[in-house]
């Protein structure tokens, strides 16, 4: 039987060996548990076992979930693809939304964060292999894209994301190697930008050799879910 306090061994091992293989140091990389249809009592199991960070894909199961999130000192991350008329339910809830990619959705989360006198953490989604199917601004469209969220009082960037195109490893790092481009660039001009998310179940230790700083990782960690 697959067990959670394993799967997160060896998740953790995994991630220590590759920053060590680049120069860098594990505690550099921080570890989204992304909890998409995963159970109260599973979702309990991993932060016993040293989880700080839960990714929530759809609103509707994160507003379910909700309360129970409120009983621990954890990040939640909300990572699926939001639409304006859903961003009241999540702002002020979740820590950081990791899908901003439009800029009508940026105007909204400016909007209600305001309205909460707070300033809403955002990662920027970027489409890095242009994919029509998948959201995301493309890669020449980012410089101007983030100077007009960083123009917004309640939006803060602190980071880009990507989802690349479906490829083995070393596929993958083409794009992660691209992504680790458009960051390091990024940062020269908009410096609060911290965090590179990329990199999941699959292919997350690929991600972090070419400088993902935090990776989401569900099916690795709790197995299939339906």
């Amino acid at each position: 039987m697959m067990r959670i306090e394993d799967n997160l061994n060896r998740i953790f091992d995994n991630i220590r060996n590759a920053a060590v293989s680049c120069g860098r140091k594990a505690d550099e990389i921080r570890l989204v548990a992304v909890t998409k249809f995963v159970p109260e009592e599973k979702i309990r199991q991993a932060l016993q076992y040293g989880v700080k960070d839960l990714g929530e894909n759809r609103v509707q199961e994160f507003t379910g979930k909700y309360e129970f999130f409120k009983n621990y000192d954890i990040n939640i991350h909300f990572i699926g693809q939001l639409q304006t008329n859903k961003v009241k339910y999540v702002i002020g809830k979740v820590d950081f939304i990791q899908s901003l990619d439009r800029l009508p959705l940026a105007e909204q989360i400016n909007k209600y964060a305001g309205r909460l006198d707070l300033a809403q953490k955002v990662f920027v989604e970027v489409n890095i292999g242009r994919e029509p199917q998948k959201a995301g601004i493309l890669p020449e469209m980012l410089p101007e894209f983030l100077g007009r969220i960083c123009e917004m009082d309640h939006i803060v960037v602190k980071g880009l994301m990507c989802v690349p195109p479906v490829a083995d490893e070393r596929g993958a790092g083409k794009y992660f190697k691209q992504m680790k481009l458009l960051f390091d660039d990024s940062r020269k001009y908009f410096p609060g930008i911290q965090d590179l998310s990329m990199g999941m179940s699959n292919d997350y230790t690929t991600a972090i050799l070419e400088g993902a700083t935090m990776v989401r990782i569900g099916t690795g960690i709790f197995g299939p879910r339906q």
